[in-house]
């Protein structure tokens, strides 16, 4: 018979270098359970903009807390969680106001190796498991936990959970939203892709309204992640994988969004399992109406259910 133990969390501060030298801080959460026996761990990665380590976009006037709520969902199942503030958000460290330094901080490469650094530090603490750790993604998240995991080769993760990902190029996303809510702006946003696909760099005469999508300093970032195919990385790593998505997500949208990387991910030697579930957004929250983003609230409860009993089932819990 398996022992149950008091339920509760004890919660740690850390700080730890990426590859680059850059001081990322960030909170690990472990069940209490971890002060008697090892237990499984998952490195959380936020999604794009500035969005810190509990899933919070400083541009989104509420509080959305994803990935709070699923470090504290899987701490009830016996499984540690470490998410951090991305490089240049929170308590993590930032470049100078310099266009140039900034180029060279904000770079994809960089950002594939913060994800890899936060798998080293979750694994530096004794009460993990070391065979039995996983990335989770959210979105932009998603596509850096593919490319850290293809990047590790044989000292990647366990297993692989894939929330609100693309499954098409992200120029392909980006043109279809810009299509669908901004169609005005679709001819000047497929002008500065363009530019940065042939330079490495923003035009100066960038639209000023695209300039949110598209700052001074992030050509480089763009032009290694414009044409970054989530399907293909997908098929080229045997990872046990789990793709959640939300049926009301207006970001990336089901299926046509989303169906090469479902294909990519059941066409595998190991299929990986995907939910589309319905009324349920991009940031994995019940969609109350039409008019509802789906920002606040608590997880879906059927993709906290299927989150945590598949994490749960695969790492060992």
């Amino acid at each position: 018979m398996k022992m149950t133990y008091p339920k509760g969390t004890k919660q740690r501060q850390v700080r730890f270098a990426a590859g680059d030298g850059t001081r990322l801080a960030g909170t690990l959460l472990l069940p209490l359970i971890s002060e008697v026996q090892y237990v499984p761990g998952v490195v959380l990665v936020a999604g794009s903009g500035p969005t810190d380590r509990d899933g919070n976009n400083s541009l989104v006037p509420v509080r959305i807390d994803l990935l709070k709520q699923i470090a504290e969902l899987l701490a009830g199942v016996g499984i540690a969680s470490l998410r951090y503030d991305k490089r240049g958000i929170g308590a993590s460290g930032r470049p100078s106001d310099s266009v140039k330094d900034q180029q060279v901080f904000f770079t994809w490469e960089n950002f594939v190796g913060d994800v890899q650094a936060a798998h080293a530090e979750l694994l530096r603490h004794n009460e993990i498991k070391p065979y039995a750790t996983a990335l989770l993604g959210h979105s932009e998240g998603a596509l850096l936990s593919l490319a850290a995991t293809a990047a590790m080769g044989k000292h990647a993760p366990y297993a692989l959970v894939l929330a609100s990902a693309p499954g098409l190029p992200l120029r392909t996303i980006v043109h279809a939203q810009i299509e669908r809510n901004g169609p005005a702006l679709l001819a000047g946003a497929d002008r500065v892709m363009d530019a940065i696909q042939q330079t490495g760099h923003v035009p100066t005469d960038a639209p000023p309204e695209l300039r949110l999508i598209f700052p001074a300093y992030a050509g480089p970032f763009f032009k290694s992640v414009l044409m970054l195919d989530p399907a293909k990385i997908a098929a080229s790593i045997d990872t046990p994988c789990l793709m959640l998505h939300g049926g009301a997500d207006a970001q990336i949208v089901p299926l046509g969004d989303i169906q090469p990387l479902i294909d990519a991910l059941r066409a595998r030697d190991k299929p990986g399992e995907v939910l589309v579930a319905p009324l349920v957004s991009h940031n994995l929250k019940t969609v109350t109406g039409p008019n509802d983003p789906g920002f606040a609230g608590p997880i879906a409860p059927v993709i906290a259910d299927k989150l945590s009993t598949w994490l749960a089932f695969v790492l060992g819990a």
